[in-house]
């Protein structure tokens, strides 16, 4: 007669938010029944270092905390910030305006001032650096800040606007030092800044908003020979360059050039990606290809919100629910539509974020923290939605879904965590799994389809049997064993 030892049971705590209304629910009781699925984790096996994950400061968000009470305000920084909330760990925020501004702005207005002489940052003072300031108050653990401008000052480039165009040749040392200058003015009002990109979205964005363009090799140059060398001439050497800044289906070629070798990597810190190219594709070979080429690298999402959609106020069920469009249910070509059917919001979110994570992603920001009712104030109508929508004439405040779905990832997953290995029964869920810097082990399961999943939770010899309910996510925290 022989016996095995029987495994220990796991300790674990378990947060789920669900269609049917959980939201970042505690459970403590789950359900057992057949056709039980086995999610093993395997700690051993090590991938990315996680830099962070969080939302974006934009001059729309701030201005809407303006108009609120003191109250729903400070409830709003808590939620995002705070200890009890999402513990955003990852920021991003731009330089000069860009469409979620009140108004077109830039911090160097005079024409041909290329010393920087009459450089300011004025228009952030009465909001967006107020906002910063309050998350930073009360952040324990503090946040990085990823600034992008969308522009140039127009009179650096061919077309003398906004919008659309090329930075000139001869411009290109002003604008390097315009990135200094900023770097300054924000460390003299108590903000450092971590990181930046040369310019949001250079393919443009079909000439809407505040855009330039630049092709891979010169943005390379760019960086190489003239904002690289500014930053380390003028004592921001340390400020991590992140190259690209626009969707993942086009990464290849800016990769290529950007790590071509050691003179062009030189100054790159990584890649920044946006996720606008699809409604539900993750582009996981992109990825793979983006860390293959420069695995020492950061690779972090800067960018992704529900855009072309105007926020649906207090609904929780439409986030839920397979009805958002965007930009590519109307504009995409024949070729390229398959690539935007419409879509759930909060699966939006999840699958990405997973999906990102198990495929070397290190860190993962959300646009907008705060839009209105309309999804603005947004000075081209360039109507999008947020985590919180607010309406400030009648200081009310709505956390939609997806606020709980960013906090899924954010609270729990901790800047220098490592993603880890996992292995799964059923691919109808995802899973991604990190052990953090206090050893604590954190794993996101996403079930999109409508049916409650069993499964069977491994780690080392140590187990336990759960159930995550159809249209759901869970965080499942395993605390440090020391």
């Amino acid at each position: 007669m022989s016996c095995t030892k029987k495994e220990e049971s796991l300790v674990v705590e378990v947060y789920e938010t669900s269609a049917k209304g959980n939201k970042l629910t505690k459970l403590t009781t789950f359900p057992t029944g057949e056709n039980v699925d086995t999610i093993q984790l395997n700690p051993e096996k090590t991938y990315q270092k996680i830099t962070g994950i969080g939302g974006s400061f934009t001059e729309s968000s701030a201005s809407l905390l303006q108009r609120l009470s003191k109250e729903n305000r400070a409830k709003i920084i808590e939620a995002y910030f705070g200890e009890t909330g999402a513990r955003y760990s990852l920021t991003r925020t731009h330089i000069s305006s860009c469409d979620f501004s009140l108004n077109n702005y830039t911090y160097a207005p005079t024409e041909g001032d290329v010393e920087m002489i009459n450089f300011s940052i004025d228009e952030d003072r009465n909001d967006l650096i107020p906002m910063i300031k309050d998350a930073m108050a009360i952040s324990k653990d503090g946040f990085k800040i990823v600034a992008s401008p969308w522009t140039a000052p127009p009179w650096m480039k061919d077309n003398k606007a906004y919008v659309g165009g090329k930075l000139l040749p001869e411009y290109y040392d002003a604008f390097a030092l315009f990135f200094s200058k900023y770097l300054e003015a924000y460390k003299t009002e108590g903000i450092d800044i971590w990181g930046l990109t040369p310019v949001n979205e250079p393919h443009g964005n079909g000439n809407n908003w505040e855009s330039m363009h630049f092709s891979p090799k010169e943005e390379t140059d760019f960086v190489q020979n003239y904002l690289g060398p500014k930053l380390e001439t003028n004592g921001f050497g340390h400020i991590k360059i992140l190259g690209y800044d626009q969707n993942r289906a086009g990464i290849k070629e800016w990769v290529d050039e950007m790590f071509k070798d050691e003179a062009s990597s030189k100054y790159f810190a990584g890649t920044a990606i946006h996720w606008y190219e699809s409604t539900y594709d993750y582009f996981p070979k992109d990825l793979q290809y983006a860390h293959e080429k420069a695995p020492n690298k950061y690779l972090i999402e800067t960018e992704g919100c529900v855009d072309s959609e105007i926020p649906k106020w207090k609904d929780d069920k439409w986030y839920w629910s397979k009805e958002a469009t965007d930009w590519g249910w109307d504009w995409a070509s024949e070729k390229d539509k398959y690539l935007h059917p419409k879509y759930a919001p909060v699966h939006r979110y999840a699958r990405d974020i997973i999906g990102c994570l198990n495929n070397w992603v290190d860190g993962w920001i959300d646009w907008n923290m705060v839009l209105d009712r309309q999804g603005g104030p947004n000075w081209f109508e360039n109507w999008c939605v947020a985590p919180v929508i607010v309406d400030p004439d009648n200081d009310d405040v709505y956390f939609t879904p997806i606020y709980y779905t960013m906090a899924h990832f954010s609270k729990y997953i901790r800047p220098g965590a490592m993603k880890i290995g996992t292995q799964n029964s059923n691919e109808s869920i995802m899973v991604t799994a990190i052990k953090n810097p206090d050893e604590s082990i954190v794993v996101v399961i996403f079930n999109e389809e409508a049916i409650p999943k069993n499964f069977n939770l491994k780690l080392n010899n140590k187990q336990i049997d759960l159930n995550i309910d159809g249209q759901a996510i869970q965080t499942i925290v395993i605390p440090s064993s020391k």
